[in-house]
């Protein structure tokens, strides 16, 4: 595993990466970016919005061009949107990355997500359906992607930190500062 660039975290919608990514980079004393916000910025504009003006088509070539510049510009931990993975450009980037894939259950992932609007992919009308799909989809995804595999169900955010922490790769365990 090498230690250039960001500690890069990716998972499905309720997986925590936000919550965890924001955790781990305190934990190592490092700052934290998180693409979605990242894509608001840059629009000006919800995720929500952008998907239905522009169609996730268009969501997702913007989505590829924020993360390759997250990628070159971030260090410290960079937490990515649950479809990035799904871009063969982007899977070739995070190569030679720390990838940290938070893995949520069904149950568990939906009952986090909350099925809110604000999740695009889970609106319509059998949400739970879709997630299950979307799981379905996306694993063998995440799983290609990831250096460090980390299970979320019944675990707070501190557990899974504390978890990955013990996952880490020896220099990015360096990191850490001294309390």
């Amino acid at each position: 595993m090498s230690e250039r660039g960001p500690v890069v975290v990716v998972g499905p919608p309720g997986s925590g990466k936000s919550t965890v990514g924001r955790l781990l980079a305190e934990h190592l004393g490092v700052a934290y970016h998180d693409a979605d916000d990242d894509i608001v910025d840059d629009q000006g504009r919800p995720i929500a919005d952008i998907f239905a003006t522009d169609g996730e088509p268009a969501f997702r070539a913007v989505e590829e061009d924020t993360i390759a510049r997250g990628l070159r510009e971030h260090t410290g931990v960079y937490s990515l949107g649950g479809g990035a993975v799904l871009s063969a450009a982007t899977r070739a980037r995070l190569a030679g990355h720390t990838v940290v894939f938070l893995n949520v259950g069904m149950a568990e992932g939906v009952r986090r997500a909350g099925l809110s609007t604000a999740r695009p992919l889970l609106a319509g009308v059998n949400p739970r359906a879709t997630y299950k799909a979307l799981l379905d989809a996306r694993l063998p995804v995440y799983r290609e992607v990831a250096t460090v595999e980390i299970d979320t169900d019944g675990r707070t955010p501190e557990e899974v930190v504390a978890a990955l922490a013990e996952r880490l790769p020896a220099g990015r365990a360096a990191e850490r500062r001294a309390p």
